[in-house]
């Protein structure tokens, strides 16, 4: 067993415990771990899986990353690299909240909020994953049949109580039937399966979109199997980063935002420029009321 330790400091305000929430969506999401103190997530490095636990002490995180054999050379920037992503540790939302303080409306929810930052999945083949798995379907079943996925085709932690989430390669062999036994549909099995082979064959480099505009990203997107308005909207925000996003046709969204505001999505126009935060906030709402956030 091989483990380093080092310290961050994210750029502030910053709370853990709100950005591993507005990241894991529930409870019962296997990959992304949070106890109450501790966030921790499995990532492969090399050949290497490494469980990745960050704990914050004021304004700094304490991180170790531990792995069963020899940890590469460079694992602290790449463990780094991985947090910066998957917890928004470099993003700077002074200009938001100074935008907020001045709107009666939006303030309190994000006083109550603030120190979250917009999370990101690792990768956009995990995201289009999470997004196809959630499809037509609420995000705690969603979330059942990702779990059941990552248990299957994941590489385990060290301790052998978490899973990375499965590589192109792992699911690029895989069978319709065996995603059927799992839970998913055949549609999804179908488009799961075609994603895989073609990143694990090198013919789509997903990250590529990254460099597209909206509407080009998203007619990209769309070409691909199993992917619609909402999965393409659902990767510019969570896989790309893009905070302007508020994914139009997700439902539970549009339902908290017409809970909060009593309006809908397209009436966002004063706050476009934010509209992918004020969709988190109002994730972290929706969790809070169901009593998830202490």
């Amino acid at each position: 067993m091989s483990r380093i330790r080092f310290v961050v400091a994210p750029t502030p305000p910053f709370r853990l415990e709100l950005t591993a929430w507005a990241l894991r969506r529930r409870s019962r999401n296997a990959v992304d771990r949070w106890d109450g103190h501790v966030y921790r997530r499995v990532v492969v490095l090399g050949d290497t899986p490494v469980e990745i636990a960050v704990e914050q002490a004021g304004s700094r995180l304490h991180v170790s990353a531990t792995g069963a054999g020899r940890l590469p050379a460079d694992t602290r920037a790449r463990v780094v690299s991985v947090l910066e992503r998957t917890l928004g540790l470099r993003a700077d939302l002074t200009t938001f909240y100074r935008f907020a303080r001045h709107d009666s409306k939006l303030r309190p929810l994000v006083e109550r909020f603030r120190g979250v930052k917009p999370p990101r999945f690792p990768t956009v083949f995990e995201t289009l994953l999470n997004a196809f798995a959630c499809q037509q379907l609420s995000i705690t079943v969603g979330l059942e049949l990702l779990n059941r996925l990552v248990r299957t085709y994941g590489a385990a932690a060290p301790d052998g109580r978490g899973h990375a989430f499965p590589h192109p390669k792992a699911l690029a062999s895989s069978r319709i039937d065996s995603l059927r036994r799992l839970g998913f549909n055949r549609a999804k099995s179908r488009a799961t399966i075609e994603l895989a082979r073609a990143v694990a064959g090198g013919r789509l480099d997903l990250e590529h979109f990254a460099g597209l505009d909206d509407d080009a990203a998203v007619d990209a997107l769309s070409a691909l199997r199993g992917v619609g308005r909402w999965t393409a909207e659902y990767v510019l925000l969570r896989g790309f980063g893009r905070l302007h996003i508020f994914p139009s046709d997700d439902v539970g969204a549009q339902n908290a935002l017409r809970r909060w505001l009593g309006r809908t999505e397209r009436e966002l126009a004063p706050w476009r420029p934010w509209a992918g935060l004020i969709y988190f906030h109002l994730l972290l709402k929706g969790l809070a009321e169901a009593g998830e956030l202490a």
